[in-house]
């Protein structure tokens, strides 16, 4: 009875409708984009600064405006009134306006010439301290990931509670197959009456 509680609970757990949706690992948003997000972001960081870029669907020939947050990599304060000079490696050609809105936050404003990935080299000067990093996989062009929808997400609910109901079914008819198998052993069991010591003294 125990392996049959273990085997049901095993199905249960690596069934691929209860634990994954029916979601497809090869063609799924990529690490920091979910599905329903409305921005992108990269990040960077060094012994010195910690880097994180955030964005909105971008467009090739369209002005851009990304934000950038800047803080100390051993604190994760902000850090304000920094100086920060932005190249794109892809495009030397390519100008870049940063000014800053609030304590670490800054504006990047800017535009890339087609759909394609870029990457940033930030030159990072704040206080007595100055680093260079570079912030990868700026995709313009690319669209966000489109969350599921409500009849979608119902649909994928309701095939799990289908697969749980199934094992819970099966789980109670084996455990009454079991018990009627234990009954008919006991009722199909001989019993003896006779005395071994009557055919002793017989013979």
């Amino acid at each position: 009875m125990k392996q049959l509680l273990i085997l049901l609970l095993g199905l249960l757990l690596t069934s691929p409708g209860y634990a994954h949706g029916g979601e497809d690992h090869g063609d799924g948003p990529k690490a920091g984009t979910a599905a329903g997000a409305t921005s992108f972001s990269v990040a960077a960081l060094s012994e010195q600064f910690e880097v994180l870029l955030r964005y909105e669907p971008l467009e090739g020939g369209q002005p851009a405006d990304l934000r950038l947050f800047l803080s100390d990599y051993a604190t994760n304060v902000p850090i304000k009134g920094a100086k920060l000079t932005l190249t794109t490696p892809e495009d030397a050609s390519l100008k870049w306006a940063v000014t800053e809105q609030e304590p670490g936050i800054y504006l990047v404003e800017g535009q890339f010439p087609a759909n394609k990935t870029y990457s940033f080299t930030a030159n990072i000067v704040a206080g007595d301290k100055a680093d260079l990093l570079l912030l990868e996989g700026i995709k313009v062009g690319e669209k966000l990931p489109v969350a599921a929808s409500a009849p979608e997400a119902a649909a994928s609910l309701f095939s799990s509670w289908k697969i749980i109901l199934a094992l819970i079914g099966a789980f109670v008819l084996g455990i009454g197959l079991t018990a009627l198998l234990l009954r008919r052993r006991r009722t199909a069991a001989p019993v003896s009456t006779s005395n071994p010591a009557v055919y002793e003294n017989q013979a």
